[in-house]
């Protein structure tokens, strides 16, 4: 399956290099051209690494670090130099990338947001962060759902950031809504060491999916990242592991999502996102096809509720420094005001 790295691809293989890239200090706009000009460099690297790379995927953070500054200054916009340095690197190298920015809102706080780029430059997938690591991190609520792209040789491609991984709705979405391959970025810090792996390689099995993930890597002299580029089959098992913590390293396998789509036409057992709507198939025609989700009914709803609610303590970002919010989602900063 893994081909020696993707040295050997095979004629149906998709090639993923995972950058473990070294954290970053970004406090100015010359820091934020000096990283930006850094990963245009670790996309070359990426196209020298592997000749038959098709997929290269830098962390959450690779531009602006750990600091969760949002000084105006350093955010990047979608037509700004960042984003095109990003799509002239791809059409220069033939390479599809995958970044991570942290983008102006006029309207609030901004996004988190991931951007893939297809081989001749072309934005093809733009995602807004769904869950901001709270009470930590100040980014907006993404507002853009989960993108399912097809990507490159055909496969079905989505991608999450960091704490969404947590949350297993997030990667069964991007299976159901037909994703084969889930790409995680991150910027984890070792104590999340643990919860990253085996977070990967659930989502990867309870959706019959490949999940190709990474963090940033190193210290920034505050922070240390723990790099962890992390490729899981859909069966679960990990195909490759970035375990040296060496920054830069760039974790290479190949995937194949031919074996995905076969495996979800032909498993029996444990064919789960199949299963979830069809319980029971053994007894009554076509399986159970209800909800009996107590939580799913009350979040569509809108009256999502936990027994403890009114318990939990920590429900704003003021024990990490950031002001208590006082606009309501949807809202901008202008009609809160008023």
């Amino acid at each position: 399956m893994n081909g020696l790295g993707g040295l050997n691809k095979s004629p149906e293989g998709v090639v993923i290099g995972l950058v473990q890239l070294q954290l970053p200090n970004t406090v100015t706009r010359a820091d934020l051209a000096a990283q930006t000009d850094k990963v245009v460099g670790m996309v070359a690297k990426a196209r020298c690494n592997i000749a038959g790379m098709d997929l290269v995927v830098f962390p959450e953070y690779a531009l602006h670090g750990l600091s969760m500054d949002t000084n105006p200054e350093i955010m990047c916009r979608m037509d700004g130099p960042e984003v095109a340095a990003f799509k002239q690197a791809c059409r220069d190298n033939s390479i599809w990338g995958c970044f991570s920015i942290m983008e102006y809102n006029p309207g609030g706080n901004p996004w988190n947001t991931g951007l893939v780029i297809d081989d001749q430059g072309e934005i093809r997938l733009y995602y807004r962060k769904l869950h901001p690591w709270v009470p930590v991190e100040p980014w907006e609520p993404g507002d853009l759902g989960i993108p399912v792209i097809e990507g490159p040789k055909g496969c079905k491609l989505s991608l999450i950031i960091c704490h969404d991984g947590m949350f297993p709705e997030m990667a069964r979405e991007a299976a159901y809504k037909g994703a084969e391959i889930m790409l995680r970025t991150a910027g984890y810090t070792a104590p999340m060491r643990e919860a990253w792996r085996f977070t990967n390689q659930s989502n990867s099995f309870c959706n019959l999916m490949v999940t190709a993930n990474v963090c940033m890597c190193g210290s920034d002299g505050t922070f240390d990242s723990m790099g962890e580029g992390m490729i899981v089959n859909f069966d679960g098992s990990i195909i490759a592991h970035g375990t040296s913590g060496r920054s830069d390293e760039i974790i290479t396998a190949e995937v194949r999502p031919d074996l995905v789509r076969e495996a979800r036409r032909v498993w029996g057992v444990e064919n789960n996102i199949y299963q979830l709507g069809h319980r029971g198939f053994s007894a009554v025609a076509g399986g159970a096809g209800d909800c009996p989700y107590t939580f799913m009914q009350d979040l569509v709803a809108g009256e999502y509720k936990l027994p403890w609610e009114d318990e939990v303590q920590v429900t704003d970002g003021t024990s990490c420094g950031f002001p208590k919010p006082v606009r309501r989602y949807g809202e901008t900063n202008k009609e809160a005001a008023e």
